[in-house]
């Protein structure tokens, strides 16, 4: 036991050190750092744990081998218990201690407002289901894939995609019970292609996946709604995933003349978060750096396709491979259970957590601002800048930090502003109505037409 027990603790705290960095570099290719942070924190605390247990004598060392033991036990007791008592039969626990409620709690309520089953269908499964009858159909490939290029592939045309597939049926993303589904237009984003074939445009919007339009259909996005309540063109080059950086990028690469409003939409709940991530991006720098730089990527819509099928046809291929490992979802799952998934899952639930986004006084993150405004005015356009809540604002003791920080610098720079939050949310009874189920992290239909509205009432009376 005087080696034996050390030897083990030391073992296993270096294993898992290098199957966190396996996991966290390697498989997610720095894509998800910040959740494995504490498992570094772990093996490192159990590494110097393990160094101590060489120099306690035998009878220390047997009573530490009794409480691990014990604790390691008890854990795999609970784990068997969650896993019998409160698994349902897609996996996840029926137990909820965040601000979203569980997938069971969804199916029963969609079933009760609609009758109708809740779409429970993962996105290649519905990929595989319609790709029968309609071989156009694509999955959906967020800018953002391309920073840490997962699935390695060859960017030898030295591009950087703002966009998804042109032209196809795209499967984007699901919140309400159903997915959303729409037709891309000659560059890849959510929009009526004809609308690129008007001389003027009304609205030019720029953001992320509000923006883009989760998780509802045309005509229930805010680009939709504010092409029917104003009876003008309106382009929208939102897109999921996306933080200020791309979106930066995007605008440069996709403005046009005669564009009498852009509108840029901030998101609290994780702009700040993605433009760190997009900092990484030496490719990406240089539409902060350079002001005239451009990849021209409107003639590069070919080439745009085919990174995106590739990396569709990668993904799809590691889909295929998980689901043969699980062919039976209700299959007792071992790997699932020795990594004491559910216990986990019920400590990141209950466990106290600071959900406030990163500060938003970096000072790029002004400098985008200020470059987007000042291409605004070389265009002949207004710039509004829309600040939109997130659900933990109204589910938790929210820290406005953020809000005062980015609204401070809206003011520095005399930008327009739109505060969703006050004019919108904060006049509701219960603001949590304008999300799927009072839950879900993006707006519901009546949220978004609310938003829209706002927007062009607003900018109907400066103008």
């Amino acid at each position: 036991m005087n080696k034996t027990f050390p030897l083990s603790c030391l073992s296993f705290s270096i294993l898992l050190f290098f199957y966190t960095f396996y996991k966290s570099e390697i498989y997610w290719g720095g894509d998800k750092q910040s959740y494995y942070f504490i498992y570094y924190i772990i093996s490192g605390i159990f590494f110097f744990f393990s160094v101590l247990t060489f120099f306690f004598d035998k009878t220390i060392n047997t009573y530490l081998f009794i409480i691990l033991t014990s604790s390691i036990f008890t854990a795999y007791i609970f784990e068997t218990y969650l896993t019998v008592k409160y698994q349902d039969e897609y996996g996840n626990l029926k137990i909820s201690g965040d601000i979203y409620i569980s997938l069971d709690e969804k199916k029963k309520l969609y079933k009760n407002q609609t009758g109708k089953d809740y779409d429970t269908r993962s996105r290649f499964e519905i990929y595989n289901d319609l790709i029968i009858n309609n071989k156009n159909i694509k999955v959906i490939v967020h800018p953002s894939n391309y920073i840490f290029n997962r699935y390695n592939i060859d960017l030898a045309n030295k591009i950087f995609p703002l966009s998804g597939i042109s032209n196809s049926k795209t499967i984007f993303c699901e919140e309400m019970g159903y997915y959303s589904i729409y037709d891309s237009d000659r560059f890849g984003f959510n929009n009526p292609d004809y609308e690129w074939d008007k001389q003027n445009i009304k609205y030019l919007l720029i953001g992320d996946s509000f923006t883009h339009g989760a998780c509802v259909n045309r005509p229930s996005d805010i680009g939709s709604v504010l092409r029917q309540i104003s009876n003008e063109t309106v382009l929208n080059l939102g897109y999921s995933g996306n933080g200020p950086l791309i979106e930066l990028a995007t605008l440069k690469e996709y403005i046009r003349p005669n564009v009498e409003n852009i509108i840029w939409f901030f998101y609290e709940g994780n702009d700040m978060e993605d433009f760190d991530t997009e900092l990484r991006s030496k490719f990406l720098m240089k539409y902060i750096d350079e002001f005239n730089f451009s990849q021209n990527l409107k003639k590069k819509q070919n080439d745009i396709n085919s990174l995106a099928e590739l990396i569709i046809e990668n993904a799809l291929k590691e889909y295929n491979s998980e689901k043969d490992k699980d062919k039976n979802r209700n299959e007792f799952n071992l790997i699932k259970h020795l990594k004491l998934t559910n216990s986990r899952s019920i400590l990141n639930k209950f466990l106290p957590k600071n959900y406030q986004p990163q500060n938003p006084s970096q000072p790029k993150f002004k400098k985008i601002l200020r470059i987007s405004k000042e291409l605004s005015i070389n265009n002949n356009s207004n710039f509004y800048f829309v600040y939109l809540p997130s659900l933990r604002r109204y589910k938790t003791d929210y820290d406005d930090s953020t809000y005062e920080q980015v609204k401070k610098i809206i003011d520095e720079l005399d930008i327009n502003f739109i505060d969703v939050h006050k004019e919108v949310f904060e006049l509701e009874t219960n603001p949590l109505k304008l999300f799927p189920f009072e839950s879900s992290k993006h707006y519901n239909i009546e949220g978004y037409n609310k938003i829209a509205n706002l927007i062009n009432k607003i900018i109907s009376n400066n103008q």
